[in-house]
């Protein structure tokens, strides 16, 4: 039964577009590499830095990635990341959408990750061993976040083998692709499940690691490989 299904799995694959996707990884693959060497090397950064990797992801939400992360850039060039009130902080997320729920979001994560008066979220992190758990606590714990953000975070503290982030490119690519039949209008916790699997299946049948496979889905949307 399994092998049917599987057999069935790779019919039902556009072929066309499976073809583009492996032209873009093979093109950009050092590049990649290098994106998820720089993953795995955030989670032996400081605490603060890990700190910023997480907040980043609080600011991404209907707004651009980079103007998320020079948002984040500049909060901590002000020195306002770790120690401004929301009234301060506010200011600087003029360019990302919902500054005012974001800037309370932040003052609450901080207050989360302080331990002992110190901003621990490695150690708080480290405290979970599995994955899937470090992003349920995550969905639990963290304001303004969901499945996407919390794996985003993932990701980009290295822990991106088996986990998706479910962003609008990703899910028009795997539509296109016929992984999935149709994109969602709201995805659920459930869907949101499921469409990782349906993800998980077609990165063993294509060959590229899920981390990379984000990239490559992503680069062939914006045309760059981006936090």
């Amino acid at each position: 039964m399994k092998q049917t299904t599987e057999n069935d799995f790779e019919k039902s694959i556009n072929k066309e577009k499976n073809e583009k996707i492996l032209k873009i990884y093979k093109t950009i693959k050092p590049e990649i590499k290098k994106a998820i060497k720089g993953y795995k090397e955030a989670w032996n950064k400081s605490e603060k830095e890990i700190f910023a990797e997480i907040a980043f992801c609080i600011l991404t939400p209907q707004s651009k990635a980079k103007n998320a992360w020079s948002a984040i850039t500049t909060l901590v060039e002000n020195n306002l990341l770790y120690t401004g009130n929301a009234t301060e902080i506010v200011h600087y997320l003029n360019i990302v959408r919902f500054k005012n729920n974001k800037a309370k979001y932040l003052i609450e994560l901080r207050n989360l990750m302080t331990r002992g008066e110190k901003l621990q979220p490695k150690k708080i992190l480290s405290e979970i061993n599995d994955t899937f758990e470090k992003r349920k606590w995550i969905l639990k714990n963290i304001k303004g976040m969901g499945l996407k953000e919390a794996s985003h975070v993932l990701r980009n503290l290295g822990f991106g083998e088996n986990i998706a982030i479910l962003d609008r490119h990703i899910l028009r690519n795997l539509n296109e692709l016929n992984v999935i039949d149709s994109i969602p209008k709201t995805i659920t916790e459930k869907k949101y499940y499921e469409i990782e699997e349906k993800m998980r299946n077609y990165s063993k049948f294509c060959k590229i690691n899920m981390d990379e496979l984000d990239l490559v889905l992503w680069y062939k949307e914006a045309g760059e490989v981006f936090k």
